[in-house]
């Protein structure tokens, strides 16, 4: 007997730019840190309270040149945290927990030379799909920060993964302190 899925996703990424959303010329994109904290017994090493013990999951660019966080267009038929959710979901192949805007950072495409608005939501994954639209074209793979901060090419995603951290690193040091 077959089963129900649940919740199905689509397998289908949105495409065109018809329903694109701008502000004052600029195209507005937005996008997700997805993270998780790797089991380990391990003492962290000193380069920052949580730098050994946070992942974040890089996806491969469009272009197959560097790794980075996902992020796309945000279309004027959704709100954003429901479109960077489906952005992750569509070329990271994860769900979970959004969380507040790390913030929004004005940035020139290197592509085609167009100024964005990007903002980005720090993900608690809970979920890593086996099959999601972009899957035969991106590769994804979980990384340490510094890692990350390495590879990825944006400076703008960089300072998004610094507050990410900043915010991680003031919980734990609320929930030491409790």
């Amino acid at each position: 007997m077959p089963t129900q899925i649940k919740d199905p996703v689509t397998l289908v990424s949105r495409a065109g730019r018809h329903l694109q959303r701008y502000d004052k010329g600029f195209r507005q994109v937005v996008g997700c840190i997805p993270y998780r904290y790797r089991e380990t017994n391990e003492a962290s090493p000193t380069n920052g309270a949580l730098s050994g013990q946070l992942e974040v999951l890089v996806i491969s660019a469009q272009n197959g040149q560097g790794m980075l966080f996902p992020k796309g267009g945000w279309e004027t038929d959704e709100p954003i945290k429901k479109a960077a959710m489906r952005e992750t979901r569509e070329e990271a192949g994860v769900i979970g927990d959004i969380e507040p805007e790390l913030g929004e950072w004005i940035y020139k495409s290197k592509r085609r030379s167009i100024i964005h608005k990007g903002y980005m939501f720090p993900l608690l994954v809970k979920d890593e799909l086996e099959f999601w639209p972009e899957k035969n074209f991106r590769e994804r793979r979980w990384v340490s920060v510094s890692k990350a901060r390495e590879i990825c090419p944006h400076l703008w995603m960089r300072e998004a993964l610094e507050e990410l951290v900043r915010r991680q690193t003031q919980l734990k040091r609320r929930g030491c302190e409790e």
